[in-house]
């Protein structure tokens, strides 16, 4: 009796096709088991390996994923695709300690190109491994790149970490080597890295010769409008100062979109939705601390001095709260345990753990809601400034995110702020009790006893305010001033701006 003989193997080229093909048809179960097959069959195979992992981490099987992964990589450490998917596994689980190891086995088994460095670099930022980050530039740089781009980089993540004299040393280098450098920001970040002292600092004649060029696009001269502004505000040349600010403003409203109709339509929304008594079981473990209130009203001040307590994790601002918002409204079947369980594992890392944690998305007063019935405990601290102070301060920034598309237009701006009175004015008369005022002129004048006061509101026992700063990052517009001893001189600010901004006049003085 003949036997039959074994079927052909097939080759690497067509278990990988053959899956690709059904993934192309968005067949995952079925993509899933051929390169589970192909896995079986070329358990050595790094390219069907990667393509398992892929299937799995699609079909929502992160562990299997990471471990097919974590295989691999023993096998190959400088698999630059495997590394990457790896990572963004472990980032969506917000385990930022392991993204930053995963990227460091990466660049510690072999040199790497510029592009992937950029490529990690901007994992680990996005990650908020900022140092990191950093380190990685600082390491190709030691290397002998002499790249802009890493130079910018390095630039704008040593100005997040405190580091401004090595911001100044970065940018120049950027500035020198690459025309695109003014694309990059590296004008603001240079701007916002010191405080000018006279009108002879190089960096007026610098930025003034750029903007003079014909060849900058709209966001090159918008960055360079505001760090003029900046500069001349620095040395008290208020009246140049406004018209860099002006132009600037005028400049960026011209590539961005932002409608004060829709958004008073949102407010009016909220306003007048019915609550729906659905609440999430809270987690006494875990306290989110949410700190809202208009840009530049001390919120990141707040932060800062907050996070300097042991018990206390400053999380920067997340945009988790508006994209939780968005995909609860989105469903038919709105599912608030899970949301809160996505938030919390975003909110609490795989760092040191805590008890306290804070978002200083200063726009989440648009969610005050949603956190009330996702976090029971969840503390939320508004501040607040005097309104031509806090009008005039968001007026002389450039944001980086399209959330702040308002601060460009003066009525805008007005529109938001009264949205944002109105709103926690609301959430104060339904829930007093887990909401507390701070204003940034009261703190400022005795920041030690408001601080205090705060801190046994929240419940932070043996808080010393004079404690050492927190390592935590800064990349919001107070990246500076937050990092300088508590002072007053921003107080009845708008007032040298008075005859220069008329449209100050619309705020309450």
């Amino acid at each position: 009796m003949a036997i039959p003989a074994s079927p052909a193997k097939r080759s690497e080229a067509e278990w990988l096709e053959r899956g690709r093909a059904l993934v192309l048809r968005s067949d995952l179960e079925g993509a899933l088991a051929v390169f589970a097959d192909a896995h079986a069959e070329h358990p050595a195979s790094a390219d069907i390996a990667l393509a398992l992992a892929g299937v799995l981490w699609q079909t929502k099987q992160s562990e299997r994923a990471e471990a097919v992964l974590r295989v691999l990589l023993a096998a190959e450490p400088a698999h630059v695709a495997a590394t990457f998917l790896l990572a963004k596994i472990l980032k969506a689980q917000a385990r930022m300690h392991a993204v930053a190891a995963s990227v460091r086995a990466l660049f510690a088994s072999a040199p790497q190109t510029v592009g992937t460095t950029i490529q990690a670099i901007e994992l680990l930022d996005d990650a908020g491994r900022k140092q990191d980050a950093a380190d990685l530039c600082e390491a190709a740089i030691a290397q002998g790149s002499t790249d802009p781009r890493l130079y910018a980089y390095s630039g704008m993540l040593h100005l997040q970490l405190g580091d401004f004299a090595c911001v100044r040393e970065r940018y120049m280098h950027a500035i020198a080597h690459s025309a695109d450098a003014y694309d990059w920001q590296v004008a603001n970040g240079l701007a916002s890295a010191q405080r000018y002292a006279d009108a002879t600092h190089p960096d007026f004649a610098m930025f003034r010769d750029a903007l003079a060029r014909t060849d900058l696009s709209a966001r090159a001269r918008a960055s360079l409008l505001f760090a003029l502004g900046k500069a001349h505000d620095d040395i008290g040349d208020y009246e140049r100062a406004a018209g860099y600010f002006r132009d600037g403003n005028a400049t960026v409203a011209g590539f961005t979109e932002w409608s004060r109709k829709n958004f008073r339509r949102i407010i009016a929304a909220k306003l007048d939705a019915k609550p729906s008594g659905e609440r999430v079981a809270a987690t006494p473990d875990c306290v989110p601390i949410f700190i809202v209130g208009m840009p530049r009203s001390g919120t990141t001040l707040v932060a800062d001095l907050l996070a300097r307590h042991p018990d206390v994790r400053y999380r920067g601002e997340l945009g988790w709260m508006p994209f939780l918002a968005r995909e609860l409204a989105a469903s038919a079947t709105p599912r608030l345990e899970q949301a809160a369980a996505t938030y919390l594992t975003q909110l609490r890392e795989d760092d040191a753990p805590a008890r306290f944690y804070i978002d200083k998305q200063p726009l989440n007063f648009l969610h005050i809601d949603l956190i009330a019935a996702l976090f029971p405990n969840a503390r939320i601290i508004h501040c607040e400034r005097n309104e031509r102070d806090t009008a005039l301060s968001i007026w002389m920034q450039y944001f980086a995110g399209p959330e702040n598309n308002f601060a460009y237009d003066f009525d805008d701006i007005a529109a938001v702020m009264q949205g944002c009175a109105r709103l926690v004015a609301s959430a104060e008369r339904k829930r007093s009790a887990d909401i507390r005022t701070i204003r940034y002129e009261a703190l400022v004048a005795d920041s030690a006893s408001k601080m205090r006061e705060l801190a046994a509101w929240l419940g932070l026992a043996d808080f010393d305010p004079g404690a050492a700063r927190s390592d935590a990052t800064i990349s919001t517009s107070s990246l500076w001033q937050v990092r300088q001893p508590v002072y007053a001189r921003s107080i009845g600010r708008w007032r040298a701006y008075a005859p220069y901004v008329p449209e100050l006049k619309q705020f309450a003085g």
